[in-house]
């Protein structure tokens, strides 16, 4: 989907996506010290808002300026630093203690671009945190994208990333749980992959 395609989805509700972070961006996050951070991608800024509460001073970039601008009113006082950019195009190198980029969808080409981006803004010393939707979600998942060129595994993040002078924290896929199992719908296990990196 291009930006237009996902400003028609950002108008259409109230919230796309919870209001809340995603819970591998906070149980990952969570025992480095704030610093400068960037959600990549970071549509109505659910992670950047999060992370400015917790004491980061924040980057939130999307090529959907509706998003954007659902997330600056979300934000409220929070001092969040919107920015209207593509992300495979990023350019602001050797910035951020913390890059996140949480469900990005996008063809392995782009996506590529996407991440050497998102690394190519950290410190040395900076954290590269990925989650996303893993390409075995469409067949033993649940929910997500159901086109299997946007989808991914860890390794093929960790391939993106070949050349690169990196520590790999973890690489591997996850589970997610969809619904609480009370009520008529049961719950349900959603695969993401997760990848955090170090930059050396």
């Amino acid at each position: 989907m291009d930006a237009g395609a996902w400003d028609e989805r950002y108008a259409a509700s109230e919230l796309v996506w919870s209001a809340e972070p995603n819970l591998f961006v906070a149980q990952e996050t969570a025992d480095l010290p704030p610093g400068r951070a960037l959600d990549l991608a970071a549509g109505e800024g659910r992670n950047a808002i999060w992370l400015a509460r917790r004491g980061w001073t924040v980057t939130a970039a999307d090529f959907s300026q509706v998003a954007l601008d659902k997330g600056r009113r979300l934000a409220g006082d929070t001092p969040v630093r919107w920015v209207h950019a593509d992300a495979t195009a990023w350019d602001e190198p050797a910035a951020y203690d913390l890059v996140v980029v949480a469900y990005l969808q996008l063809p392995a080409e782009q996506r590529r671009a996407a991440v050497r981006a998102a690394f190519g803004s950290l410190v040395p010393g900076g954290t590269l945190l990925l989650v996303a939707h893993d390409s075995t979600n469409l067949a033993e998942g649940t929910g997500g994208p159901q086109d299997p060129a946007v989808l991914m595994t860890a390794d093929d993040v960790l391939g993106d990333l070949a050349g690169e002078d990196l520590d790999v924290v973890r690489a591997e896929r996850v589970a997610r749980q969809v619904g609480d199992g009370h009520g008529e719908e049961p719950a349900r296990t959603a695969w993401d992959c997760l990848v955090r990196v170090v930059r050396r």
